[in-house]
């Protein structure tokens, strides 16, 4: 039979986090009138996504308890002000050892575990609930319970106790477990409705990498698997793991995307196909941010929405070295037509860019640049992953009617080339850059490799970069071996870019 309570909440009702993404990861929020386990390390971000499921349910006129036995309320109110909330209106309950209490005469009530059976510390609890009557709990943590238990059947006969107890008074709970213990507790897992495990890695070089997943969740599905997550001011950011099957737009791709240079949408078969990749890639210095910074111009100049997420300039050098090619995006720019993230790949986790990308495409934007992947890649120590990763992103940005020019660098400036992580089957479209001599200059060449949506021009054309942009030459018909650096001419006449044609 029930407990008094129960009936009283659908089955299906869910409570929001209160955290940014994790009511995605969750289908919805956590089970409403039930016990959820929150584990993680010390300093993994538990106190805080705890603060903010409580903060969510005082906005939404539910009354909220918090009961510490690990941190004194003076340390609760610190944390908060960090992310410039205010717990004013939030019940504190505080058990904490004599000595930390240095204040004999502070008006909330002080419990010394330490003197008390664990029976007493429990009834504590379950009468301070039962006075304040909320609708959110929560308890950090339980470990402090553990210790007092003794016995694992005893620690989890209370838990238990303390389970049925919330249920009955139609509480929504959160335990918080830090996971200090020498062998990882799971026992706790069976009792609760929900569990969700916090990690925090640190890498070689670079900021600690933060992730969370779902163990479990009954009676519902959920996205599985590890989510990348950042502790900012303001709380806990959740950035939900792109499954790209479940994005889906129709868009019309009768027409394709054009460069503004007639040349090289010639090269192209027209231009680039709405929905699709296009992988740039050369030797550094060869000209691919510049190709792929025409195409953003020029689908601003249409009124299209560009985004673009440069991983080795600074601002400030891309704008100069733009205005230098005869673009100005300062209009763009402030108009938000253009929208211009430069990223520390050693700051930036591979699902907050997923995270970034999704918003500016939900915000309409058409047309995405990544310069550079190798940038990119120092963000994904491991390249398996990282192909997986821009596998699934291509796909999210191919179904919603995206083009995405890729810029790849290749290991060398003349002679064959390589690259760290081959990324060219899953994209849609290669255009090849390379450096090679010719009249005692160093000179530039772009061809097609692969077009997947329709034909292209298989031939090797010269380009120029200069100050009115980029220049495309005809068909190097009369060299041999450009690819190679050092190409053979052969014919009555030279038919390369003049100076002029460069400027």
């Amino acid at each position: 039979m029930n407990s008094p309570g129960y009936d009283a909440i659908p089955a299906d009702a869910l409570v929001s986090t209160g955290v940014p993404g994790l009511d995605d990861v969750l289908a919805g929020g956590f089970a409403d009138t039930s016990l959820h386990l929150i584990e993680g390390a010390p300093g993994t971000g538990k106190t805080t996504l705890a603060m903010q499921f409580l903060l969510d349910g005082q906005a939404r006129g539910e009354r909220g308890l918090y009961i510490t036995l690990s941190e004194t309320r003076a340390e609760l109110i610190r944390s908060a002000l960090t992310h410039g909330w205010t717990l004013d209106g939030l019940e504190i309950f505080e058990l904490v050892p004599p000595e930390l209490t240095l204040d004999p005469k502070q008006g909330q009530t002080v419990l010394y575990a330490s003197d008390l059976e664990l029976g007493e510390t429990v009834d504590m609890v379950l009468r301070e609930i039962e006075r304040v009557r909320p609708r959110r709990v929560v308890f950090d943590s339980v470990a402090e319970i553990r210790l007092l238990s003794l016995s694992p059947l005893r620690y989890r006969r209370q838990i238990l106790a303390l389970k049925h107890f919330l249920a009955k008074l139609q509480c929504t709970a959160l335990f918080l477990d830090d996971l200090t213990q020498e062998v990882e507790e799971t026992s706790l897992h069976s009792l609760a409705h929900g569990v969700i495990r916090l990690h925090q890695a640190a890498l070689q070089f670079g900021g600690d990498r933060r992730r969370l997943r779902v163990f479990k969740m009954r009676g519902r599905e959920f996205k599985g698997g590890y989510h990348d997550f950042v502790i900012r001011k303001g709380g806990l950011v959740v950035f939900p793991r792109l499954i790209a099957s479940e994005h889906h737009r129709d868009y019309s791709d009768a027409e394709p995307v054009g460069s503004g240079l007639a040349e090289l949408d010639a090269l192209l078969g027209g231009g680039v196909d709405r929905g699709t990749s296009t992988l740039i890639m050369g030797p550094s210095g060869s000209g691919k941010s510049s190709i792929a910074v025409q195409y953003a111009c020029t689908a601003a100049a249409r009124g299209e929405k560009v985004l673009i997420i440069a991983f080795d300039e600074t601002r400030r050098v891309f704008l100069k070295r733009v205005r230098g090619m005869g673009f100005d995006l300062t209009g763009p720019l402030e108009s938000g037509q253009i929208v211009l993230e430069h990223v520390d790949p050693a700051e930036l986790s591979p699902g907050e860019l997923s995270g970034m990308i999704r918003g500016a495409v939900d915000a309409g934007v058409g047309m995405v640049i990544l310069d550079s992947l190798t940038g990119f890649q120092n963000a994904m120590p491991d390249e398996v992953y990282l192909t997986l990763q821009m596998h699934e992103l291509l796909t999210y940005l191919g179904q919603q009617g995206v083009v995405t020019i890729l810029v790849l660098a290749q290991h060398g400036l003349v002679g064959p080339m390589q690259t760290s992580v081959d990324l060219t089957y899953i994209s849609d479209t290669v255009l090849l850059l390379r450096f090679f001599e010719a009249e005692g200059e160093i000179r530039r060449a772009l061809s097609v490799m692969k077009k997947r949506t329709g034909d292209y021009e298989p031939t090797i054309r010269e380009f120029a970069i200069g100050q009115t942009g980029v220049r495309v030459g005809p068909a190097l018909s009369q060299f041999h071996g450009v690819l190679t650096g050092v190409p053979s001419f052969s014919g009555p006449g030279s038919r390369l870019l003049q100076p002029d044609d460069r400027r």
